[in-house]
């Protein structure tokens, strides 16, 4: 990994494994190219010094062997050759003009826009889309917490997330905080929960995983049964006068439905289904009465698997019912500087007396809903193969890997194959670029500024610009620059159009924040392609090299205006313009990140519905709720007896933007877990092979035996199943592709959502 550094020097960045984000300190060798130590950054105002072992392991994305270091352009018979930037950026844009003329620029659809801590390039493509009238778009959030955001914006008005630091209750559904954080300083707040007296820890998993083994309420639902575990759990509270009735009048509307609904639960019956004994749902039960300080947290364990969207609905009420809503150690909506410019999120136009919801958004070909602006990703291949006039003829996928991350990756290899046009935008040669008609290589997170957008802490919340400490490699250009470029070569603005604004930014935020307002007046074209105006206007005028960062100071200013006092809660001063401009100056000039905003528990930023109440009324789901009585599941067969869990974050696997597999320091890190009397019955023993199949797909695993899984249950890790170089130089594919064997039908009735912890399979002894 190259040589240490003569002096000491630290540079202050972020891990970019998983969500968290966790504040980091990096030395870099003599050559200033390669990351030799990372330590946690005790400046960093969340993190304060914590990282876990992931992080040490940051040099293997920054220095990976497929990284991409010059434009390319498939030839006639597939293989790809290098073109100059100013030949990508023509051709390029001359493609998607050429399908914009054709069929309409609706028809191009926009994918990714960024991973864990890569979103600030991401924010500068809108410029691109507006240019070329690009209306459907979708991310990986779409095929994880769709189902979340609708019920959410639904009930609460708002993203929601606990204050697990001081809260009573800690209850953890569908989600291993030990090994994928999911919040700050994941261990070490687990750990400090369960070693509590005064303190419960409370969490549903199948699996005894190492969150699970901290607890002091262990629920191991059988797999996909989650949702009548929780609604034997809160019809238990409701039937026994452990919810908190008077709290839900004075706070809540449309909860008569759902009260009835609990009221004849049939509890018992729910907690046998789940394969829950009715004692830990009295014990369950009994914990989250006790108190109004009740934080939960759920992820994908269920929101990818069968009856996930009414789960998160169900899980709301775990923290609704007992009260435990806008105060201290409890749960809370958050704020930060993405989702100041969030509408309603649904685009719904109307909801019903009933509490349905009519109007909303759907997809052209299938007629799929969209929520906060996503379509579902496993709709996308039916957009683009049917034989539609509305299908989707091209796409731009930018920081992300569909073809791999996707369910079902053989159907999505056929779609981006029948497209007319496919340009990626990625820092490696992923199995998405492979596909690719162009490919346009992106420095890294490391040789960049860069950006979390998107923490959910409460009530400090805070935000992180990360200055690049590495070189960028020569060919490759950051997002930001070549979303500029394309806007230019589509002839967007005139020459000269924007002088007045860059001229102003030579004189400061102030004059430039005056000038923007009047110029916004003047032409409305400034605001449908503000991130390129600030970008290539404010930003040259920024230190540091930092123009990437201009696209964050519309977002300071909004923040500014919509919560001023929030804002000088955290120690930013000023008034207005000069509010935002402060806080924007501070960014800039923090490293480690700081706090931008600081709400007071019970404030009114926690009552977003204009009555200033939760709604608790969701037709959709009080009709799911009905249909549990039949206690139906995907159906198990002769042919698939077995519940694959398709994606298992452990101690060395993470999210797919690290694609050496040498970062893997275990002995099996690509093994599927099966459950000893599982292994025998089939005669597959410790380190055999063994064949999984399902209806999608076949593939060859190592089994390692784990008896803290369930009987009939198996998982895969995540992040695996990668095409990289082996030491020969040759693309290999180390462990397996867990979407060569999910299948699209498998899915969420309402959004889509891809039920990979639910893949019914079977094992066949090699």
């Amino acid at each position: 990994m190259g040589r240490p550094m003569t002096d000491t020097q630290f540079h202050p960045t972020a891990c970019n494994l998983c969500y968290a984000n966790c504040g980091v300190l990096v030395q870099l060798d003599d050559t200033g190219t390669q990351i030799v130590k990372v330590r946690g950054d005790k400046a960093h105002p969340i993190s304060k010094g914590y990282t876990c072992n992931k992080a040490a392991r940051i040099n293997y994305y920054q220095n990976g062997k497929d990284r991409l270091t010059a434009p390319l352009r498939r030839r006639k018979d597939g293989s790809f050759e290098e073109i100059d930037w100013d030949t990508a950026i023509a051709e390029v844009a001359g493609g998607f003009s050429k399908i914009k003329r054709e069929f309409g620029g609706d028809k191009i659809m926009y994918y990714g826009g960024g991973g864990q801590g890569n979103h600030l390039g991401g924010a500068y493509s809108g410029s691109v889309r507006q240019a070329l009238g690009m209306k459907y778009q979708s991310n990986a959030l779409a095929q994880e917490k769709t189902g979340k955001a609708w019920t959410a914006q639904r009930v609460l008005g708002g993203g929601w997330h606990g204050d697990f630091e001081n809260c009573d209750v800690a209850v953890i559904v569908g989600k291993n905080p030990w090994q994928s954080n999911g919040m700050q300083r994941a261990r070490v707040v687990m750990r400090d929960i369960s070693k509590a007296s005064d303190r419960t820890l409370i969490v549903m998993d199948p699996r005894l995983s190492e969150t699970a083994e901290l607890a002091d309420i262990h629920l191991p639902v059988k797999p996909g049964t989650d949702v009548w575990c929780i609604m034997a759990l809160l019809g238990y509270m409701v039937q026994n006068g452990l919810a908190n009735i008077d709290w839900i009048h004075a706070n809540t509307t449309g909860y008569e439905r759902i009260l009835n609904q609990l009221k004849e639960a049939d509890v018992e019956a729910y907690a046998a289904f789940s394969g829950i004994n009715m004692t830990l749902i009295i014990q369950a039960a009994e914990a989250l009465a006790s108190t109004d300080k009740i934080g939960v947290y759920e992820d994908l364990g269920i929101e990818m698997a069968p009856y996930s969207t009414l789960c998160t609905y169900l899980n709301m009420l775990i923290f609704l019912i007992p009260g435990s809503f806008g105060n201290e150690g409890g749960m809370h909506l958050t704020t930060g500087l993405a989702n100041v410019t969030e509408g309603s999120g649904t685009g719904a136009s109307a909801i019903d007396e009933e509490g349905y919801e009519k109007g909303y958004k759907t997809t052209p070909v299938t007629g799929a809903r969209i929520i906060n602006g996503l379509m579902p990703c496993n709709s996308i291949p039916e957009e683009i193969l049917a034989d539609h006039p509305d299908r989707f003829r091209a796409m731009l996928v930018e920081s992300a890997n569909p073809a791999h991350s996707l369910a079902d990756s053989q159907k999505f290899r056929e779609a981006f194959e029948a497209l007319d046009f496919l340009v990626v935008i990625d820092v490696a040669m992923t199995e998405t670029a492979m596909l690719a008609d162009y490919i346009l290589p992106a420095s890294s997170q490391y040789e960049k500024y860069e950006a979390t957008f998107f923490p959910h802490e409460f009530p400090e919340n805070f935000f992180h610009l990360r200055k690049p400490m590495i070189e960028p490699k020569p060919g490759t250009l950051a997002e930001p620059e070549m979303h500029a470029r394309l806007v230019e070569e589509l002839g967007v603005f005139e020459d000269g159009e924007l002088t007045t604004l860059s001229d102003a930014a030579s004189y400061g935020l102030d004059t430039f924040s005056v000038a923007m307002q009047e110029a916004m007046l003047s032409n409305p074209k400034i605001a449908h392609y503000l991130p390129y105006v600030l970008y290539r206007t404010l930003g040259p005028s920024l230190p540091d090299g930092a123009a990437a960062a201009a696209g964050l100071w519309g977002l300071c200013s909004r923040l500014a205006v919509s919560n001023p006092e929030a804002v000088r809660a955290a120690g930013h001063e000023g008034e207005g313009m000069s509010l935002g401009n402060n806080l924007f100056q501070s960014i800039l000039n923090s490293p480690s990140g700081l706090i931008i905003l600081k709400l007071a528990v019970g404030d009114a930023s926690q009552w977003r519905h204009a009555n200033r109440k939760i709604n608790l009324l969701m037709g959709e789901m009080s009709d799911e709720i009905d249909y549990l009585k039949q206690f139906k599941l995907p159906e198990r067969t002769d042919e698939f007896p077995l519940v694959l869990s398709a994606g298992e974050r452990r101690l060395y696997t993470a999210n797919t933007v690290v694609r050496d597999p040498d970062w893997m320091k275990s002995n099996n890190p690509a093994s599927l877990f099966v459950h000893p009397s599982d292994a025998a019955k089939l005669g597959i023993e410790e380190a055999g092979r063994a064949n999984l199949v399902t209806k999608r797909g076949k593939a060859q695993v190592l089994v390692e035996l784990d008896d803290r899984l369930q009987e009939g249950s198996i998982a895969l890790p995540n992040g695996l199943g990668l095409v990289y170089p082996n030491a020969k130089g040759e693309n290999e594919q180390f462990g397996v592709a867990p979407n060569e064997l999910t299948d699209l039908d498998d899915r969420d009735p309402w959004f889509g959502t891809p039920w990979h912890k639910f893949v019914r399979a079977r094992l066949e002894a090699i």
